[in-house]
């Protein structure tokens, strides 16, 4: 009972935070994009393309196209996926059409601001919306289709469905509106990665060294990090040697250099980006609970 209430917290806030990420991204369309005749990505983009051209609400557009990829992930991608999507997908929309009054208060007159500050925004709230594991469907339906059936990248399907819709708008408005598009989804991309990924980047550190308890136990008592022992062997001398595996902050970097050459000075020492670290001592993800209700529901 207590799992099943932990779980219902949790998608409720699930919820909310894809609400908050679709109402970000139309609050920036509507904003910087449209004031600024740009276009975004996607099925959005098409939507705005009919928008400049018929005056069509984008939002009410969005959803309609949306409908047959939807019919093609239910047949394809299964139930549990499209039912996610059909949710993102029903509240983004709805937040572009309620945000279309912000077409009058435009903070911006220069095209590279708005399309900076626009891809910006919407790489915020797409990506609150991603970490939450929702989904606004789009081009994001047919990029999984089509790696399912045909084991293509999906960001690279994304991408070449994304410059056919630039390619239109460059023909029916120009050249200029176009390029910036460009640069605005660029932005949104990083952005969006950025949020997904989580603005706490840690560093792994590997360090071989035939000294590693001690550099371990001064990491530990100095530095306040765990320390995890792998199973190392040489290739060329055979010789067996733990491994010592350590993350840490940007900023203890340098204290781990000082240490460890302080005890071996020919410590041999790998640093690696690590994007999410997550687990004791370190954030936990958003949806751990979504994953371990489907695990239980799998079962």
């Amino acid at each position: 009972m207590k799992l099943t209430a932990i779980i219902s917290r949790n998608q409720t806030f699930r919820y909310i935070g894809i609400i908050i990420g679709c109402l970000i991204a139309s609050c920036s369309i509507n904003l910087f994009l449209v004031p600024s005749h740009l276009l975004t990505g996607g099925a959005t983009g098409i939507a705005i393309i009919f928008y400049y051209l018929f005056r069509l609400p984008i939002g009410l557009q969005t959803f309609l196209y949306n409908i047959p990829l939807l019919i093609a992930s239910y047949k394809l991608l299964g139930k549990k996926y499209t039912v996610d999507i059909i949710i993102g997908t029903f509240i983004f929309s709805t937040c572009l059409d309620l945000t279309r009054f912000l077409n009058a208060y435009a903070p911006l007159n220069d095209l590279m601001l708005a399309a900076i500050f626009g891809g910006v925004f919407n790489g915020i709230g797409y990506g609150i919306v991603f970490r939450m594991n929702g989904s606004t469907g789009g081009f994001d339906i047919l990029g999984a289709i089509i790696k399912k059936y045909y084991s293509m990248n999906i960001g690279a399907v994304i991408f070449a469905f994304n410059c056919v819709v630039v390619s239109i708008a460059g023909f029916l408005f120009g050249i200029a509106p176009a390029m910036f598009t460009l640069i605005c989804m660029y932005v949104n991309a990083t952005v969006t990665d950025k949020v997904i990924g989580g603005f706490n980047r840690k560093k792994a550190i590997l360090i071989v060294s035939d000294k590693s308890r001690k550099i371990a136990d001064e990491i530990i008592n100095v530095v306040g990090r765990g320390v995890t022992f792998l199973h190392g062997q040489g290739a060329f001398t055979g010789n067996e040697k733990n491994v010592i595996l350590v993350v840490v902050s940007l900023t203890q970097i340098a204290k781990i250099k000082i240490l460890t050459h302080s005890v071996d000075e020919h410590a041999f020492m790998l640093i690696m980006s690590a994007n999410e670290v997550m687990g004791r001592g370190f954030t936990e993800p958003a949806s751990t609970i979504k994953h371990t209700q489907l695990q239980i529901e799998d079962k």
